[in-house]
């Protein structure tokens, strides 16, 4: 069950966070909503590993490889004697690692950034369009219960403006 406040300014969505602490809910299960990107520890402190940059190096490293051996693997299975030219040209097998590896680590880039983004999303989130229009949301994934009340109450005594709870199932 996750409990989402609005709150006008960053400021009270701040102190929103700080008394959920206070309260007793870990902060792994408090996040916020914005329509413009805070720095991580503004709103919500987060020790959330990223993998973007590993994911694209894997991808370059991955590109690189499959490159260096489509070029040079081409040219021992299919060999042409021209003149006194080796068969294996290191130069052209350079171009076509590079460009492998750049091709590879675009798209490892492009599959970091949906899942850093948590795209497309695993279950329902509470939303309010007021988050759009430049409000900040503060969510709470609890048990339901007492602890669901308990949120609500923290949420409405740090100036929330407006409260929604959704069930999932």
């Amino acid at each position: 069950m996750e409990t989402l406040g609005i709150f006008k300014d960053v400021e009270t969505a701040t102190r929103a966070v700080d008394r959920l602490v206070k309260a007793g809910f870990p902060e792994e299960t408090i996040t916020s909503l914005t329509s413009a990107s805070y720095p991580d520890g503004v709103i919500v402190k987060t020790d959330q590993r990223t993998w973007f940059h590993w994911m694209s190096a894997a991808g370059g490293v991955f590109g690189a490889c499959a490159g260096f051996l489509l070029a040079v693997g081409t040219a021992y299975v299919y060999p042409v004697q021209t003149g006194d030219k080796p068969i294996i040209a290191y130069f052209p097998a350079g171009i076509v690692t590079y460009e492998l590896g750049m091709l590879f680590a675009i798209l490892g880039a492009i599959v970091g950034m949906f899942l850093e983004m948590k795209l497309p999303p695993r279950k329902e989130r509470p939303y309010d369009p007021a988050i759009g229009d430049g409000a900040i949301g503060i969510s709470v994934s609890v048990p339901p219960g007492g602890q669901t009340i308990r949120a609500e109450s923290v949420l409405k005594e740090a100036g929330a403006l407006s409260i929604m709870r959704e069930e999932n199932p």
